[in-house]
Parts: structure tokens; sequence; C-alpha cells
């Protein structure tokens, strides 16, 4: 197969558009070239797009061993916040997976839960009845105070949490640049721009040490996130020092609030456009008392309230790209891969492709009904797929479905938005998700 070819004068003919949004830019190609083209970025650098979900399972899952994060994550991404989970490669990746992936079983998880209500219920009593706000600053503090008081107890009413809030969103937005226009690289290091922010992200690594070297001398058990991976031996006995946890509580900082902040302003917005399934929420949630129940139990009732969460999270996947590249020479169907091609995957053109999903524009819950699951199981890559999925997914549904059923329980959601904007970043963020909330 000879992959069609998109020219570097094509993405300079384009740059402010890509640099602002580059999904149409996607978009357009994928519609005029078919599921799969190359990008050529220019100094004979290029890129494969994809939105071929078989593809896409040949390198996350079936030959996942053939495939490595691009630099783009194991060297871009990891310059501000290290080498963990979400940057690293090979044996590195494994032995910090092995000993972190415990820490989120569903037992760990019930234990570290009264944490994830309280701090949930205490930020949504921030609310403004009666007043059009833009929910996404809510839903990102909250999403972020929950990591925070999850991972290490931390209740600091100082300014040091929003520190770390600021340095990791000001750390995205030098990286989007670089990502966006890497033909002006140069001028990023030249102007003293990548130097600023790496001072940036090194204050935040000192912030963190400082923790952990408190809770370190502490005598006392919290039973959170920091206690399990303090306690936690890799196979040889020994334990993560400061720079690994440092590493590891970066990207649970990042990846943890900020795909759960965007996937839940997305959705309270969806159910805003679409009141027939609001009231279905809202008589699910008004079953049962969430007081009673523990959070799995709370789970396991909320079906209807987590087929939302889903249906969000497909059409608007907060981590709607990925990229592998293969190191070694590999092939998937008549497509020849030679050693060392990056492949970056649309999963949010994935999740709205026509030959998968009905309607794919439509927002519509019941597709994720338990007896459709298994049909829309090999185009649905919420939390990526295969071995590297996220360590963290049962973690993020349990605060997302606490939260939108007990958010719909108490308000009724209204706006005056008649579509949802994006912003794509390293996630997928929402822009002016003006709602409303009506106290019931």
């Amino acid at each position: 197969m000879v992959i069609p070819k998109v020219s570097f004068f094509q993405v300079l003919k384009n740059a402010k558009n890509i640099l602002s949004n580059p999904l149409p830019f996607h978009n357009k190609n994928f519609e005029k070239h078919g599921d799969v083209f190359e990008v050529n970025l220019g100094f004979g650098n290029s890129v494969i797009f994809t939105r071929d979900a078989g593809f896409a399972k040949h390198m996350l899952q079936n030959q996942h061993r053939k495939y490595h994060k691009s630099p783009l994550q194991s060297k871009e991404l990891a310059r501000y916040i290290g080498n963990g989970l979400l940057t690293s490669n090979g044996d590195h990746w494994l032995r910090q997976r092995r000993l972190i992936q415990p820490a989120f079983y569903k037992k760990k998880i019930d234990v570290i839960a009264n944490t994830i209500r309280e701090t949930i219920c205490e930020e949504l009593s921030r609310i403004e009845p009666n007043v059009s706000a833009d929910i996404y600053p809510l839903m990102n503090d909250l999403a972020f105070k929950v990591v925070a008081k999850s991972l290490f107890s931390y209740t600091d009413t100082g300014n040091t949490m929003a520190r770390l809030q600021h340095i990791t969103e000001t750390a995205q937005k030098s990286l989007i640049r670089e990502i966006r226009q890497p033909y002006k690289r140069w001028w990023f290091h030249l102007s003293g721009q990548i130097k600023s922010t790496l001072k940036l992200t090194q204050e935040a690594r000192d912030i963190l040490d400082n923790i952990i070297e408190e809770r370190r001398k502490s005598k006392d058990t919290y039973d959170d996130l920091l206690d399990m991976l303090l306690n936690s031996k890799y196979e040889d006995g020994s334990s993560m020092d400061n720079e690994r946890l440092i590493d590891e509580i970066l990207i649970l900082f990042v990846a943890g609030h900020e795909t759960t902040s965007n996937a839940l302003s997305f959705c309270l917005s969806l159910l805003a456009l679409h009141p027939e399934i609001q009231n279905k929420v809202f008589k699910e949630a008004s079953e049962f008392d969430s007081e009673e129940l523990s959070l799995m139990e709370q789970f396991q009732k909320s079906k209807y309230t987590t087929q939302c969460v889903e249906e969000a999270m497909r059409l608007y996947p907060p981590a709607y790209f990925s990229d592998r590249v293969n190191i070694e020479n590999d092939e998937y169907q008549d497509i020849k891969l030679r050693k060392g091609t990056t492949v970056l995957i649309s999963f949010f053109e994935i999740h709205r492709h026509e030959s998968f999903w009905e309607n794919p524009t439509k927002f519509d819950p019941d597709r994720f009904h338990s007896d459709n699951k298994k049909e829309y199981s090999n185009w649905y890559f919420p939390f990526g797929a295969g071995p590297r999925m996220c360590v963290g997914s049962n973690f993020a549904m349990y605060e997302m479905i606490y939260t939108v059923s007990e958010l719909i329980k108490k308000y009724k959601i209204s706006t005056s938005i008649s579509e949802i904007e994006i912003k794509p970043l390293i996630t997928l963020k929402p822009v002016n998700a003006i709602l409303k909330f009506e106290k019931r």
C-alpha cells in the first residue's frame, strides 16, 4: 500500500489553524485520503496518522512489544513531568507498572473512597444556583483536589496546590507550542521559553520532594496513595526513591486530574443540552441514598449514569490521541512500517467513524447499554488499550460517576449554548462550557 502524503507546504499553509486546533486539518485529510495518511513535518521528519481501529489495536495490544511511546512523550513530555508510567518505555515502564498498579485495584480505592466523596461534595457546595458560569474551572479544581487529597491527604489551605496546578498547566502550554511547531524549536530554545518552563517544573519537583520527606519522617498512617506507593516494593525488595516517586506523582497530577475534569465538563454540558437524558440520570440517582452505599455499590447502581459518562468520553475523549514508534520492522495488513516510524492514533476520529458508530455525532448513552458494549469494544479507547491502558481508569470512573450522580440529584442543569466548543491541547479541553444550576 502506498500511503497518501500531505506535504510540508500544506502544514506551513495551515500552521496558524493547526496551532489553534489541529483536528479540522486532520479530519480534512482523513476524509480526502482515507483512514491512513502521512504528514511531512520538514527536515526529513514525518508522521503517519491513522483512524483505523484495527491498526490502533495492532499497535496498542496485539503487537504492543514492537512499539514504544514516541519521543513526543518519552522525551518532550518527560522533560516536563519526568520519566514515569506515562512517558517511559521498556523494562523501566514494566517495573514501574508492576509496582504502581496494585495501588489502583478496586479494593485499594475503597480505602480512599470517603476522601473522594468528601472532596467532591465539598467542591460541589461551591456551585452558585441560578447563575450562568463556565463549569470547567470548578470541575478542574474538583478533580485536582480529589487527586491531591487521595494521593497524599493534603489539606493545604495556602497556595501550594494552586502553584502546582499553575505549573502543570503552564508546562502543557509550552509543550503544545513545541509539538505543533517543531520547525520553531530553535526559537523556543534561543528565546529562553524552554529554560523558563524547566525552571518552573523544577519548582514543582521541589514542592513534592518536601511533601514526600515530611511523610517519610512522619509516624502517622494516612492510608492514601502516597502511603501505598511508599510501602510498595520492587521484586528485589527495594522501594522507589524520591525522584521516581516525584515522576509518578507529577504524572498522576497531570493525567489524573486534567482528563477527569475535561470529561466531567463535557458530560455535564451534554446533559444540559439533552434534558430528557438528564431526567433519566436524576431518576436513577433518586432511587438510592448515596450516604448508605459504598462507592462501589453506588457505582454498580448507577448504570445509566455510567453510560452517559462513557458516551461523553466517546464524543469527547480527553486523551484524544496517542502515538507509537515501532522498534522493529512491522506490517499491518498491506501497510509496511520500517523501524522507527512514528504513528499518531486519532481516538477522536475513531470514536466518530461512521463505519463503527450509527449516528456518530449524536449523544446516545443507550449505545453503551450492557447488551451493546461487546459490539463496540474494538473501536472504543477512552483509556487507551492493551498493557499500557490507563492505570487509574477505575479511580477516574468512580470519581466521575459519583460527581455526575450527586450533582444531577441536587440540581437541574441548563445552558444557553447550542454546541460544545473544544480546545485540543495535550488533552481535549472544553471551551465556554457555560451552564446554569437550578436547585431541585
